[in-house]
């Protein structure tokens, strides 16, 4: 059996923007700070929800080691390091490891895309030039690739590809993985509204938008899961369901930041290409948010 990074609910922390769309790191350290404060499980810094696409290296590398630094082993720590440029993403990971993280993400190649093959290749050849657990990301929404079960259960026999965050949404496909792969890969639901459903299969949390908002709220629903009160965690997710998918009203992460705004918690903007959302859409996203007594009516 493989080790787990970790079970719980781990944020997809956002990045934070000055107004002219340069990172508050300020704000970032308060926001890491808040999160510990909630009972984060988990911190995945960097990843889609950080924008880190549109970061620089320089950028990128700094908010791990801030976020590190501040988490210092209360818990862990994932470093987004994954890119569509096989050398640059070991590259990245390399210069997260030097940080201190526990794990990295590293998502499926995007835009040249790859094969199954490719897949195999791609990762193998990062993991065999780390020192440091990997965890993988499938969302092939984003990237136009889905990794199978059976290129997951391939990439399970390498030693440091430990886990997966998956947000495919094929609940089918989820359940071949975990049967194909068992405790050789820890499944993560990528997307809120499944985490209960993916914990069902085995999965040991979610790596959450969800907690950006109300961190007590994702830790709770994996917590009870946990704990073996599966009435209480699907309770709970139903409740919390309109909201999970209030934050997908817009592309990741423009609605999250909007209601942290909304919220008082003073995140700036999205980063270009990223622009904020309509009015329609700033409407539905608040109703949501009055109705669980976050904002004022």
């Amino acid at each position: 059996m493989k080790p787990v990074i970790f079970t719980g609910a781990g944020v997809a922390i956002i990045t934070p923007f000055n107004n002219d769309q340069t990172v508050n790191y300020d704000r970032f350290c308060e926001i890491v700070e808040y999160q510990l404060e909630k009972g984060t499980d988990a911190i995945v810094v960097c990843g889609t929800t950080g924008e880190a696409k549109t970061l620089s290296t320089e950028e990128h590398v700094k908010l791990i080691k801030l976020c590190v630094d501040i988490v210092n082993h209360k818990v862990p720590v994932i470093a987004g390091a994954g890119s569509n440029d096989t050398r640059y993403a070991v590259e990245l990971s390399n210069e997260a490891e030097k940080c201190g993280v526990d794990a990295l993400l590293s998502v499926t190649p995007y835009y040249n895309k790859t094969s199954q093959k490719g897949l195999i290749a791609h990762y193998n050849y990062i993991a065999d030039r780390v020192k440091t657990p990997i965890i993988l990301y499938n969302v092939p929404s984003r990237t136009g690739v889905n990794i199978q079960p059976e290129t997951y259960a391939e990439l399970a026999k390498h030693p440091l590809i430990v886990g997966t965050k998956e947000a495919n949404g094929d609940i089918s496909q989820i359940a071949r993985t975990a049967s194909l792969c068992g405790d050789e890969l820890a499944i993560y639901s990528g997307n809120d509204d499944q985490a209960t459903a993916i914990m069902s299969l085995g999965g040991k949390g979610v790596i959450s938008v969800l907690s950006n908002v109300v961190p007590g709220v994702a830790h709770n629903i994996v917590q009870k899961y946990l704990d073996g009160d599966y009435i209480g965690s699907r309770k709970l997710q139903l409740e919390w369901l309109d909201l999970c998918n209030a934050l997908f009203y817009d592309v990741n992460p423009i609605p999250v930041k909007e209601a942290m705004n909304m919220m008082g918690l003073d995140v700036g903007p999205v980063r270009l290409p990223l622009v904020e959302m309509n009015d329609a859409g700033k409407e539905k996203l608040r109703a949501s948010l009055v109705k669980h007594g976050l904002v004022e009516a």
